[in-house]
C-alpha cells in the first residue's frame, strides 16, 4: 500500500498553496497530490479561453513535471477518491488502490450541479467546470447553430459569450430576476444584460426551465420554460451553480454540511485531516457564519492554512473569514464586486454618461461591499478597508466621490 506524510487529495489552487506551505517547512517529509483529474494542474478560470480558442489546452497548466520532482512530491492522476477510513488513515480509489497518510488536506473542490429537470437525463448536455468539458464544449460549437444555456452566473455567461462570437445564436435561461445576482445588483447587471443581447444572445430572465426532451434522434433538444415558450437547441450547456465534492466522505466522521466544515486553522473535526478551497466551508469575514465561498483567492489563503497546520509551522495565523472578489471581463468590458456589493444599506451610487457604474455599500460609515462596471477600482485596497472595518466618518463624502485616492490615502496612513 503506498504511503505518504502528507496526502492531498486535489490539485487546484488550494492543493497547491499547501503544497508549497509544507515544503517551506517541512523539505522531506513524504508527499503525494492525488488528483481525478487527467492532466497536470490547471485553473478553472482559464477554461473559458479553451472555449474560445484563445488558450490551447497544452499552455494552461499551472506546474510542469519538473515542479513535483524539485518539490519531492508524487503526482498521481486520474486518482478518483471513493472512500475515506479516518481511523486507519486511508484513502481508497475507485480502482481499488488504498493511500496511507499521516496528514491528509481534503481539496476536492466542487463539481456542477444538475438541476432536477424532467428529461435532463435523457439529453446530451454539456457543462463547464474541467479541461475535458472544455475542449468537448469547444467542438460541439463547431457542429451547432442554436444554444442555450441554463444559468446566467460567470460560468454560462462566459460560455455564452464564446459562442455567440463564434456565430451561434445563444438563449440564457435564468431563474432570476437578473443576470449575475449573487454578484452584483440589478442596476449594475442591466450593464451587462445589454452588452450580451447588444451581441444577439437572447436572456430569458425570471423564467424556469420545466422539461427537456430529445429531438432529432437526440441530436438536438427542446426546452420547455414554465410560462409555455419552447427553445430549440442542439447544443445544451447546464451552468446553473456547483456543489463541493463530500460524497467519498459518507461514513469516515467528517463533518458535513453545504461543505467539508472548518475551523480558523482549517483543520476538520477529525484529527488529522485538513480541508480547504471550494469544498470547504469555513467562516465567512461579514456574517462569522460557515460559508462557501468559491473564489481563487480563497482558496489560496485557506490552503496555506492548511498547509501550515499540517507541517506544524508556528507561525500559522488563523484565517480571517472568506470576502467575496469577483473580476468579470466580458466583451472587452470589466465588471469587479467585493464584499457584501448586492446587499442593503448605506448605498451610495454613482452612474455616468459614458457607461461606467458604481455601487458603494456601508455600514456604519464603513465599507462592506463595492461593485463597479466599466469603473475599475483598486481591490486590494477596498479589501483592506473591508477587512479593517475602516471607520470613514470623516472622509465619507470624499470617499464616494473619489474612493480609490481617498481609500489609498487612508491605507497609506495605516501602513506607516
Amino acid at each position: 500500500m503506498p504511503e505518504a506524510k502528507y496526502l492531498l487529495v486535489g490539485s487546484s489552487h488550494a492543493a497547491l498553496e499547501a503544497l508549497r506551505s509544507i515544503r517551506h517547512f517541512d523539505p522531506d517529509g513524504s508527499m503525494a497530490m492525488l488528483t481525478r483529474d487527467v492532466y497536470r494542474p490547471y485553473s478553472p478560470t482559464i477554461l473559458p479561453y479553451v472555449v474560445s480558442g484563445r488558450s490551447k489546452p497544452a499552455a494552461v497548466m499551472l506546474r510542469d513535471e519538473a515542479f513535483f520532482e524539485a518539490n519531492n512530491c508524487a503526482f498521481v492522476p486520474e486518482a478518483v477518491a471513493q472512500s475515506l477510513d479516518a481511523k486507519a488513515r486511508t484513502v481508497r480509489l475507485e480502482n481499488g488502490e488504498s493511500w496511507r497518510y499521516e496528514r491528509l488536506l481534503i481539496a476536492t473542490g466542487a463539481a456542477p450541479a444538475i438541476p432536477p429537470v424532467k428529461g435532463i437525463d435523457d439529453v446530451r448536455f454539456h457543462v463547464l467546470r474541467s479541461l475535458e468539458d472544455a475542449t468537448g464544449l469547444r467542438s460541439a460549437m463547431g457542429s451547432s447553430r442554436h444554444a442555450v444555456v441554463l444559468g446566467a452566473g460567470l460560468v454560462g455567461l462566459h460560455a455564452a459569450e464564446n459562442m455567440a462570437e463564434a456565430g451561434l445564436k445563444v438563449s440564457v435561461v435564468e431563474m432570476q430576476g437578473h443576470v449575475l445576482p449573487g454578484y452584483f445588483d440589478a442596476k449594475a447587471s442591466e450593464r451587462i444584460e445589454a452588452a450580451f443581447t447588444g451581441h444577439g444572445v437572447k436572456l430569458y430572465l425570471n423564467h424556469k426551465v420545466v422539461a427537456v426532451e430529445p429531438r432529432d434522434g437526440g441530436h438536438s433538444c427542446a426546452v420547455h420554460l414554465e410560462d409555455g415558450k419552447v427553445l430549440q437547441a442542439d447544443l445544451l450547456l447546464v451552468a446553473t451553480g456547483v456543489r463541493p465534492v463530500t460524497d467519498w466522505l459518507n461514513g469516515s466522521g467528517i463533518a458535513v454540511d453545504k461543505g467539508v466544515l472548518v475551523d480558523e486553522a482549517m483543520r476538520t473535526n477529525v484529527e488529522g485531516v485538513w480541508a480547504a478551497g471550494d469544498v470547504a466551508q469555513a467562516v465567512d469575514f461579514h456574517t462569522g457564519q460557515p460559508a462557501l465561498i468559491g473564489i481563487i483567492p480563497t482558496a489560496v489563503e485557506q490552503g496555506r492554512i492548511a498547509g501550515q497546520g499540517m507541517a506544524d509551522d508556528p507561525y500559522v495565523k488563523a484565517y480571517p473569514g472568506g470576502i467575496p472578489v469577483n473580476t468579470y471581463r466580458f466583451f472587452g468590458r470589466v465588471a469587479l464586486s467585493i464584499g457584501q456589493a448586492a446587499a442593503s444599506g448605506d448605498v451610495e451610487v454613482s452612474e455616468h454618461d459614458d457607461g461606467g457604474y458604481r455601487r458603494v455599500v456601508l455600514s456604519d460609515n464603513r465599507l462592506v461591499g463595492y461593485a463597479s462596471v466599466d469603473e475599475p477600482f483598486d481591490v486590494g485596497i477596498m479589501g483592506e478597508l473591508i477587512r479593517r472595518k475602516v471607520d470613514l466618518t470623516a472622509v465619507k463624502d470624499a470617499f464616494i466621490a473619489r474612493p480609490v485616492e481617498t481609500g489609498r490615502r487612508l491605507m497609506s496612513e495605516q501602513w506607516r
